[in-house]
């Protein structure tokens, strides 16, 4: 494995968190991202998305739904002349899931599963990649995976989190750094 990745949170990261998003019409893009996206083509990352969706899990729409809208946002960044190489999901919620989706899931971050699998499936050399995210479970699951750089937005989280990761002020910042490394 020779490929590197840039995993991307979506909610917060992609796109601004509105709680639970999965219409079109709510879709507000994060200042930057289509931007950072083509930087990290032209660099040879792999740019894949991981996203905890619970609100599949608690009924509140469903994966037709998520596949809806994240294949309109596809074309939204081919448009823009960027892309979205792979969209991991998980559905899953240990207390809040209905029915199936009840359940300890080693995809739902913290848990790294979906950066693994996104490794996996694109080839990708997770020591050689890096993540952006919003919240502490994502640097829990970019730690655990062995992501050795992960970049912080503000705004989500508060009280401030454990592990390794480097805070920004904007996917900008993100940017800046990827050109600086090549």
């Amino acid at each position: 494995m020779s490929g590197r990745a840039l995993f991307l949170d979506r909610d917060g990261v992609v796109n601004h968190e509105v709680g639970y998003l999965h219409r079109i019409e709510d879709v507000r893009w994060v200042d930057g991202i289509f931007s950072l996206a083509r930087t990290a083509a032209e660099l040879g990352y792999r740019i894949i998305v991981v996203t905890n969706q619970s609100g599949i899990g608690r009924g509140l729409y469903t994966e037709a739904q998520f596949h809806t809208l994240m294949d309109w946002m596809r074309a939204e960044f081919a448009a823009k002349g960027a892309r979205l190489d792979a969209v991991y999901f998980c559905p899953f919620h240990p207390r809040e899931g209905i029915g199936a989706y009840q359940r300890e899931h080693e995809d739902r971050k913290p848990g790294p599963g979906m950066l693994l699998r996104g490794a996996r499936d694109l080839g990708v050399d997770l020591s050689r990649s890096l993540m952006v995210g919003d919240r502490c479970s994502d640097v829990a699951a970019a730690n655990a995976a062995g992501v050795p750089q992960m970049f912080l937005l503000p705004g989500t989280e508060e009280a401030g989190c454990a592990g390794r990761f480097t805070a920004v002020d904007s996917l900008a910042a993100v940017e800046r750094w990827m050109r600086e490394q090549g």
